[in-house]
């Protein structure tokens, strides 16, 4: 018998797994008009290690949903769907130098190294108002977000949420972290 991977899913946990997914797409069908479930899951069934990657952003909290397609990668989208910012993925700093930085009450980790470990990418700006387009989010909590190379290079993040029927996009101390603010992540399948 082939000794199972840390990145694989056992036929009990995909089959578990799919039917997550299916029943969020199907209660969830104004985040996806116009996609079928059944080209959907034949994608999914064929990339094993994206499966992992949505697994852990569920296992974290995320409540991975399909949010469009992209007809130049030919790929599915999947954002993290949760109400508020995952649970599983808050308390993190921005990036492994703001971590390093930290020199006492340091986070467990942080929100890139997590997203790199789950086979994610944190949403942008762009992505992160998208989402917001498609039902309210984060409004008790907030996400980090991707950070433009030149405000992170001054030791800026970025993170959003919703309040006041808006979405507000604000700047912290990369090293900073709250309990009430962790990422939100995309993947294409």
């Amino acid at each position: 018998m082939a000794k199972q991977t840390k990145k694989e899913l056992s036929p009990a946990q995909r089959k578990e797994l799919l039917a997550t997914l299916k029943t969020r797409f199907e209660k969830h069908k104004n985040r996806h008009k116009g996609i079928d479930w059944s080209a959907v899951q034949a994608r999914l069934e064929k990339n094993a290690g994206k499966l992992w990657s949505l697994a852990e952003m569920e296992r974290t909290g995320g409540e991975p949903d399909v949010v469009g397609y992209d007809k130049k990668t030919g790929e599915f989208i999947f954002y993290d769907c949760s109400a508020e910012s995952p649970k599983g993925r808050r308390s993190l700093c921005y990036d492994r130098e703001a971590l390093d930085a930290r020199k006492e009450f340091k986070p467990a980790g942080s929100a890139i190294e997590m997203a790199n470990a789950i086979g994610i990418r944190i949403l942008t700006e762009q992505q992160y108002r998208e989402l917001q387009q498609l039902g309210e989010f984060d409004t008790k909590t907030s996400s980090w977000i991707e950070t433009p190379a030149p405000i992170r290079k001054l030791d800026g993040a970025l993170f959003a949420d919703r309040r006041y029927n808006n979405v507000f996009v604000y700047h912290n101390g990369a090293q900073s972290y709250y309990a009430a603010r962790g990422f939100r992540g995309w993947i294409g399948i």
